[in-house]
């Protein structure tokens, strides 16, 4: 495939499950060895990849992703967005705050025959914790 391609793919994905939380659409968009790289003890495959995509959008209502940049290379689509959401329900072993949080998040797609193989992220949960009132914020902020 190539790189536009794979930006589409990885357009799609985000939209469809990290947006919708559309976990059906995990086995079209995904590899059946998918792995995700950063993601705590979470196992490869697209069926934990559709328990979180569940668990999260239990916890985290009118989620919203502005993809602020995209680059890709040969196997590898990077992304910068902008993430927005509300947490309505138990989100990470937290309670329901009914808080907003706005975070940013930067995702590396590894790409294999127009499907996402693999995935790193790394996101604001400092901030997140902070916003949704499980953490404090530091002082003089």
């Amino acid at each position: 495939m190539s790189a536009e391609e794979n930006k589409v793919a990885v357009r799609r994905f985000i939209d469809e499950v990290f947006v919708k939380g559309n976990a059906d659409a995990v086995d079209k968009l995904v590899t059946h060895d998918f792995t995700p790289h950063s993601w705590g003890t979470m196992p490869s495959g697209a069926e934990p990849l559709k328990r979180a995509t569940r668990r999260v959008h239990a916890g985290v209502t009118d989620v919203r992703m502005k993809i602020e940049d995209m680059i890709a290379e040969d196997e590898k689509v990077a992304v910068r967005l902008t993430a927005h959401g509300t947490h309505q329900g138990e989100f990470m072993g937290l309670p329901a705050s009914g808080k907003a949080y706005t975070i940013s998040e930067t995702h590396i797609f590894h790409m294999r025959d127009g499907k996402i193989a693999g995935h790193w992220r790394d996101a604001d949960m400092l901030g997140m914790m902070q916003q949704l009132g499980a953490l404090p914020a530091p002082k003089g902020h």
